[in-house]
């Protein structure tokens, strides 16, 4: 509760919104013991009284009654009916949506045809036919109001629990043996409450706003009896000639909805899970960099040189070291593989070198990261974009998630080399022909009109390479993109890349967890661990002899057809929390090669010829190769 409070006080207008309506309902639950006159007391020789006049703060209305304590006791009132009918009408609909979306089938059709009826008439039109039918009353607008919302909160439940109904959890539930009454309380509802909570924020001020309309109408809150609606009816025929009386109560349900808005806004985010990791607003076009040190100079050792590259995640007051000073290069029709654990810092080094590293809530601290000698940390925007695909392009891994559904890969992939050079329609066409058949993708000229999902995961991801080919880059960054992948089209999208790095004299920075990948395409390999490179090296040195403990026993975690048998290894414990990292190596705690001396101070990245290791005491050669 404290983290979504704080998390919500970052939005300055739901804070705002929420503070104004906090204010407001402090006062309505006040107004029975404030020191107010009687709101229905009549005096006509004080009628039309202006603002601020003695005895009366807001002045009096056509019948000489207090605006300020009608205003007070109506806006109790009207308060009290929208919240009464959004509970109402979130209570019914979720029940219907859930029993619609959970049973499916004929129930659903059946319930769901229903609420289609109610949505086809206006609601203000079926709110007035509910009051005319049941008479007029303050009570009858609140049952009106709550029906007419019934069909918004049944359809949006409705929608959530399909998806919800179908999962994993759901089925062993059932498997489990639950009732469909004990899997709808335990299972789907609690999945559903928070949305039931952001559709409330953001109806209630709607609802009152439809209770204040049908009493403007005469329909709702009767004389004597004063809402925000029927004050504003009573005024409306002095609106010329006294317009305090309409302006007063005009403006309580201007600030009593927008403050309910501002604050439904702020509550449907600070409850997206998707939202909690960093900010409410949304990312840069780059990652914000806030280097306290200078930049290190280009060496000239390859096209793409990375030098102490250092990434941070302030969340909150947490502060999460992804990346803690990596230095790489590539050269012109290299290969370099990176590989590592889950967490240990590869994708975000390689998404921080483009700016594509999410901010907030993203920071580059330090480093650099220099192509062709010229540095892309802190480059202008309009540099980077510029850059982004036609010198540096990236595969991602789920081509899936990263190519639009709602378009062709044909148009895609023109859109891709638009962005950097005009090109007409028939020359797009024929160029991303000539991409898909160099990506081997059969019947390219009919497959150029395929969507995405018509396509199998191999074939997308051909066409993220394609994608990535389309505007003949130098570097070529791909992540994991055969992760997902069986392993016949796993070799076959490896020798395409192996055959377009050659062809086309391309560098390549190849992200993967499989040292069978690298063997096969990797001139040389990058080990992370905890945001740091702890060995690099010509790939066959590393495979035959690692010198540090963590690569030699992620490679004995790796069964080898036809070594005959041997024990697999297995790697103890957990990587450490970024934001936490221990004091010397970050592997000590897992390694039993350790000692006292490993947990003091910075243990530098010790090269000896093209080995590099990061390690006091590393494997030998004769231990690596037994």
């Amino acid at each position: 509760m404290t983290a979504f409070l704080r998390l919500l006080a970052r939005n300055r207008l739901a804070l705002a919104g929420g503070v104004v309506l906090s204010v407001v309902v402090l006062l309505a639950l006040l107004t029975p013991i404030l020191p107010l006159a009687e709101p229905d007391v009549t005096n006509t020789s004080n009628r039309f009284r202006p603002p601020f006049s003695e005895g009366a703060l807001l002045g009096t209305d056509h019948l000489g009654r207090d605006l300020l304590s009608r205003l007070m006791w109506g806006t109790r009132l009207s308060l009290a009916v929208g919240f009464a009918a959004a509970i109402i009408a979130a209570t019914i609909g979720a029940a219907i949506g859930i029993v619609a979306g959970y049973y499916g089938g004929r129930t659903d059709n059946i319930i769901m045809r229903g609420v289609d009826m109610l949505m086809a008439f206006p609601y203000i039109l079926l709110a007035l036919a509910i009051v005319a039918a049941l008479g007029p009353g303050l009570f009858n607008a609140l049952i009106a109001v709550a029906a007419v919302n019934v069909p918004f909160f049944a359809r949006n439940i409705r929608g959530i629990t399909v998806s919800i109904a179908n999962k994993e959890f759901v089925d062993a539930a059932r498997l489990a043996g639950l009732s469909n009454r004990q899997i709808i309380l335990s299972e789907i509802l609690p999945n559903v409450i928070p949305v039931i909570v952001i559709a409330m924020s953001t109806t209630i001020g709607w609802m009152i706003l439809e209770t204040a309309g049908l009493s403007f109408l005469g329909l709702g809150s009767q004389p004597p009896q004063a809402d925000l609606g029927s004050m504003l009816g009573e005024a409306r025929s002095a609106l010329i000639t006294n317009p305090h009386t309409s302006i007063v109560p005009g403006l309580m349900i201007l600030l009593i909805v927008m403050s309910i808005n501002l604050l439904g806004d702020g509550v449907r985010d600070a409850l997206d899970p998707r939202l909690k990791s960093g900010a409410l607003s949304r990312p840069m076009a780059a990652t914000r960099v806030d280097r306290r040190a200078t930049p290190p100079a280009p060496t000239g050792k390859g096209l793409l040189e990375v030098g102490g590259l250092e990434t941070q995640f302030h969340v909150k007051n947490r502060v999460y070291r992804a990346v803690g000073g990596v230095d790489l290069h590539v050269e012109k029709g290299e290969c370099l593989g990176i590989i590592g654990e889950s967490g240990s810092g590869k994708s975000v080094t390689a998404l921080s070198i483009m700016g594509l590293v999410a901010s907030p809530p993203g920071v580059i601290t330090g480093g650099a990261a220099h192509y062709d000698g010229e540095d892309l940390i802190g480059a202008p925007y309009r540099r980077l974009r510029d850059m982004r695909g036609r010198n540096v392009a990236y595969i991602f891994q789920d081509p899936l998630a990263t190519l639009h559904p709602l378009y062709r890969v044909g148009d895609q992939l023109i859109e891709a080399i638009r962005a950097h050079r005009p090109i007409g329609r028939d020359e797009g066409r024929a160029k991303a022909i000539d991409l898909l058949k160099a990506v081997r993708i059969p019947n390219a000229e009919k497959r150029i009109t395929d969507y995405p999902h018509e396509m199998s995961g191999g074939m997308r991801q051909r066409v993220g390479i394609a994608m990535a080919l389309a505007n003949d880059p130098d570097i070529i960054i791909a992540d994991e993109p055969t992760t997902a992948l069986d392993v016949t089209v796993q070799a076959q999208v490896l020798t395409i890349l192996d055959d377009l790095r050659r062809s086309r004299g391309l560098a390549i920075v190849f992200i993967t967890h499989d040292f069978g990948v690298v063997a096969q395409l990797c001139d040389r390999v990058a080990v992370m661990y905890a945001g740091r490179i702890v060995e690099e090296g010509v790939t066959g040195d590393i495979l035959r002899a690692p010198r540090h403990p963590y690569t030699a026993r992620l490679m004995a975690c790796v069964p080898e057809l036809g070594a005959g048998k041997r024990r697999l290894e297995a790697i103890p414990g957990l990587p450490p929390a970024v934001d936490r990292l221990p004091a010397g190596c970050a592997f000590a705690d897992r390694c039993d090669r350790a000692r006292e001396e490993c947990r003091k101070g910075d243990i530098p990245l010790a090269r000896d010829g093209t080995h590099a290791v990061r390690c006091l005491y590393p494997v030998d050669t004769r231990e690596a190769a037994e």
